[in-house]
């Protein structure tokens, strides 16, 4: 059973309703529905400019759609986090979402060590004992197997891979409700990238996570995503369950990403 049909009696978490990005006379993303429900992860693939990139960014609050809806199921309910506030969209980041980059510098302050990197998301929501941080920054070091006599050492001297575990460390600490994923093991040679999603599939499967994945590697959305989105020049022209999508493609476009014609 899916995570999507264990939670088919809940109400969705996150609802996309008719969202739209443009930049002048070019679409970004065009008229984008879906509904995320609790402990269900989206994949959304598609070749460069198909626009995963930019509805990720209007999704996460990253950029301002030109029309449309995202609205998140918070602890007051359902808000649209288009017309929120800035401060409020800002707190939201720090706690109930999460955005692991492509690449991980964006997503680290590479002047603080390993444990300062966990420690400060940990301190967004309140935590202030500096025992009990640093015990859960090792902690969560270990999970995403940095070991612990590295806490004191800054990112940059950690290879790629090791950065982009710090990142997801530093994300996932304090259990977001909803995390976003660019590219996650983009730029990373092949033992990496099986390491990274081996990780990232016992976190997910672990933790219940909701997320969505913008990525251009259909072997990382087989492994992560319950349901698939896929893109072409800003529109959906394909969604489904992930198996089913990469199984029996009914859009000539996702049959040609399915049988690599296409270079994404």
């Amino acid at each position: 059973m899916t995570a999507h049909d264990r939670s088919l009696s809940d109400r969705p978490l996150f609802q996309v309703q008719n969202l739209s990005k443009y930049y002048g006379a070019r679409i970004g993303c065009a008229d984008v529905s879906f509904d995320l429900y609790p402990g269900e992860v989206l994949g959304i693939v598609g070749e460069s400019g198909s626009g995963k990139s930019t509805l990720l960014s209007c999704l996460a609050g990253h950029m301002a759609p030109d029309t449309g809806r995202v609205i998140f199921d918070t602890a007051l309910g359902p808000r649209d986090t288009v017309t929120m506030g800035e401060a409020e969209r800002r707190r939201m980041g720090r706690t109930d979402w999460a955005f692991v980059h492509q690449n991980p510098r964006d997503g680290l302050r590479m002047g603080v060590s390993a444990g300062g990197n966990v420690g400060e998301r940990l301190m967004a929501i309140g935590a202030r004992h500096y025992g009990d941080i640093r015990d859960k920054s090792i902690d969560w070091l270990g999970r995403v197997e940095i070991a612990a006599d590295r806490i004191d050492d800054r990112p940059r001297a950690f290879s790629g891979g090791m950065q982009q575990r710090l990142q997801i460390a530093r994300n996932l600490v304090t259990g977001p409700r909803l995390v976003f994923m660019d590219e996650p093991t983009g730029g990373l040679d092949v033992s990496v990238q099986a390491r990274l999603l081996d990780l990232l599939r016992g976190l997910v499967r672990e933790m219940g996570l909701s997320a969505i994945i913008v990525t251009h590697d259909l072997a990382v959305v087989r492994l992560l995503a319950d349901r698939l989105m896929v893109m072409k020049g800003g529109h959906v022209v394909e969604q489904g369950l992930t198996d089913q999508v990469l199984d029996d493609p009914q859009h000539a476009y996702t049959q040609l990403l399915v049988s690599s014609v296409l270079q994404v």
